[in-house]
């Protein structure tokens, strides 16, 4: 794969509010763990840690302005997922160039945030902007050839900072603009890429999935015999009225390949190469092939089956004589002390992820308690008229909002609110300690998994039960 761009419109309705949608696609960007504990975040003319609180009241100020009220369905935000060569960019490099992306195309008109995800094989950075622009006046118009126009903007800045692009897109495989440059994408083209997007936001359960993809506008259909799923509307495209059968998509996006999928993400969710199947890095768990066979897999599948059961099992050995560990004993004890210190690990970063995220949202409670206080006060001047309530409505309802949320941590009289600047600098010390955890999180996964799966293996070859007692039991490897 080389450089592409992929745009797509961000949308409230079927259940989910404005702010709903700006803060679960924004938190989804910003993730940490996708973001290197966020180092790799950028943004224009607004704070990443309010942001969504931003972009909202920015659409309350143009339906001040203008008259004219969101509508409902309408679109609220632009997203853009800009992907890269494996192994051709750096992380800073990809957050630059998403940054010049989004200046060069928005013309500085338009909030926007850049986050770049270094957690799959392609470096790729996710951008979002703002559809209310920052006087407040006016939206962005989504041109019917924007997506085209906005590969092609994207295409010319790789190509003068040296990066690869993909020559002919037209003929191109793949799904970020291939399918979309030459013909309309049908119904299934749009949901095999709505499957994709929900996908790679690592869903723990299929059920999750499901979720991911109802929240992305995607009706889903699973009360009959068969999963069917309507694809999510889009600008400039019809809707779908007939329903398709999740079997029907074929390949990678049948109901079983996507649960599978699932699983691996699971397993393969570490972001390096330990795992990665018929890669000739690492090593990965054993097939059970009698069990495949017996779901109805074919003799093809036994054949490769068995060749990859030769190659990781091999592997696996080299690994154990590698690290030393020619005694089962041994090696179940340090992957259950590996697996010990990674959950601890884990833990930690969420006592800090949990702390983050509460200094971020005072912050912007704060911010909009501010911006919003000189409203609330003539409200309150005007005797909370009616009249001045209707006009003014959404600034006195998030002032009211903030206000509650300070009320339930218990600021008042006797306790103070704390500055933005102070809460900046307690957040900017706080970030570094969770960087450092983090990247001791990461070297524990990786050796967590790398012992747990080199264990399974040895348990599968050997036929040793998890209860197996230690002692003269144990075999030496």
């Amino acid at each position: 794969m080389m450089a592409t761009t992929r745009l797509l419109t961000i949308k409230s309705g079927r259940g989910r509010s404005i702010a709903r949608a700006l803060k679960e696609t924004i938190e989804y960007m910003e993730n940490p763990l996708k973001t290197d504990g966020g180092e790799w975040v950028s943004s224009y003319e607004c704070d990443v840690m309010t942001a969504d609180a931003e972009f909202l009241l920015s659409k309350q100020r143009y339906a001040a302005l203008t008259g004219r009220e969101q509508e409902r369905g309408g679109v609220i935000a632009y997203h853009v997922r800009q992907s890269f060569a494996p192994g051709e960019i750096t992380p800073e490099e990809a957050n630059r160039i998403g940054y010049e992306t989004a200046m060069r195309f928005t013309k500085g008109k338009f909030a926007f945030i850049v986050c770049t995800h270094i957690n799959t094989q392609c470096v790729h950075s996710h951008i979002i902007w703002n559809s209310t622009a920052l006087d407040c006046t006016r939206k962005f118009r989504n041109f019917f050839f924007s997506a085209i126009a906005l590969r092609r903007l994207s295409d010319q800045i790789c190509l003068e900072n040296g990066y690869s692009i993909i020559k002919n897109p037209g003929l191109s495989p793949g799904r970020d603009y291939g399918r979309y440059t030459n013909r309309p994408p049908s119904f299934q083209d749009r949901l095999r890429a709505s499957i994709d997007t929900a996908l790679e936001q690592q869903p723990a359960t299929f059920d999750d999935f499901l979720v991911l993809l109802r929240d992305a506008g995607v009706t889903v259909d699973g009360s009959g015999k068969h999963l069917k799923f309507l694809a999510a509307p889009a600008d400039g495209l019809p809707d779908q009225v007939k329903f398709t059968r999740c079997k029907s998509l074929k390949g990678n996006y049948t109901e079983e390949a996507i649960r599978e999928r699932i699983a691996e993400a699971r397993v393969h969710s570490s972001g390096g190469n330990s795992f990665d199947i018929g890669t000739g890095r690492g090593h990965s768990l054993l097939i059970d092939i009698q069990e495949k066979i017996q779901q109805g897999k074919g003799p093809g599948y036994e054949r490769w089956a068995k060749l990859h059961n030769l190659k990781m099992m091999a592997q696996t050995l080299i690994y154990l004589q590698e690290q030393g560990l020619d005694d089962y004993d041994l090696l179940n004890k340090k992957a259950t002390v590996a697996s010990e210190r990674f959950h601890s690990l884990s833990d930690k970063i969420k006592n800090f992820d949990a702390s983050l995220t509460a200094n971020a949202e005072l912050q912007k409670q704060i911010v909009v308690y501010s911006k919003t206080r000189k409203t609330y006060v003539e409200y309150r001047k005007a005797g909370y008229s009616k009249k001045f309530k209707a006009l003014h409505e959404a600034d006195i309802l998030l002032h009211q909002t903030a206000k509650k949320f300070f009320d339930e941590l218990g600021y008042g009289k006797d306790k103070k609110l704390p500055t933005v600047a102070s809460l900046r600098e307690e957040y900017a010390v706080m970030l570094p300690e969770k960087k450092k955890a983090y990247r001791d999180y990461r070297q524990a996964k990786t050796e967590m998994q790398s012992l747990v799966m080199a264990r399974s293996n040895v348990q599968r070859l050997l036929n040793i039960t998890e209860g197996q007692e230690r002692g003269h039991d144990a075999p030496t490897l």
